[in-house]
């Protein structure tokens, strides 16, 4: 997760990490992103069995392995592990980049993380996508891909953020340690929360008269 707002009371974050610089510069590469998403995701994992979910050889799984492991994101399972063959896991549920001192002094690693994190929750999303018509209906009504147009002030749209993830709090968190608890029938739900600035559009005012997109389509 990526945020540029303090985090919200209410929100279980003993099991996250906060970036500074060196973590920040340690997942500035996409497969390291989305190892550490899948660890978190799945549960432990060897190198082989990540490399073929993200279709790339295992050598390469090794080394991003071994420099987040380094960094802190991730540690072997010992547990697992044996002399062949070693397993990972992921130290921490979460992750936060909320310091925008940061992101000025390390503009490159700051871009390429967050493009990382982009470009997941667009291939999560199309995979969503892909698999929406096999799924069972009761399944299939949940799915959502709205959007709305609001005018707020920096303030206001903090103050928005905040209230979503207070909302969002109330509900299940989602561990591969704490599935087999949760109620039956339960799956896991990805929650996206995107709030994007858009400062080049016009105010209301200057804008043409006609017909307008519908709030909450895909496309308004």
């Amino acid at each position: 997760m990526a945020d540029a707002v303090d985090r919200p009371d209410g929100l279980d974050v003993e099991d996250s990490v906060v970036l500074d610089a060196t973590g920040l510069r340690a997942l500035a590469h996409p497969v390291r992103v989305q190892l550490v998403g899948l660890l978190r995701k799945y549960g432990p994992s060897t190198a082989t069995r990540l490399a073929e979910r993200l279709g790339v050889n295992s050598g390469t799984a090794s080394y991003h392995l071994r420099q987040l492991g380094a960094a802190g994101f991730v540690e072997e399972d010992t547990e697992r592990g044996n002399a062949r063959e070693r397993w990972w896991r992921s130290v921490h549920r979460t992750t936060w980049f909320n310091d925008p001192e940061l992101a000025e002094r390390e503009p490159e690693a700051a871009l390429a993380y967050l493009q990382s994190v982009t470009a997941i929750y667009t291939l999560r999303t199309q995979q969503t996508l892909n698999g929406l018509q096999t799924m069972p209906r009761a399944w299939r009504n949940t799915f959502d891909m709205s959007d709305w147009a609001l005018r707020l002030t920096p303030e206001e749209a903090a103050a928005l953020y905040r209230e979503l993830t207070e909302v969002i709090a109330h509900y299940r968190r989602d561990a591969p340690e704490t599935a087999a608890g949760a109620p039956e029938g339960a799956e896991r739900v990805a929650v996206i929360t995107q709030i994007l600035p858009e400062l080049d559009a016009p105010a209301a005012s200057s804008l043409p008269s006609g017909p307008q997109g519908a709030e909450g389509s895909p496309t308004s």
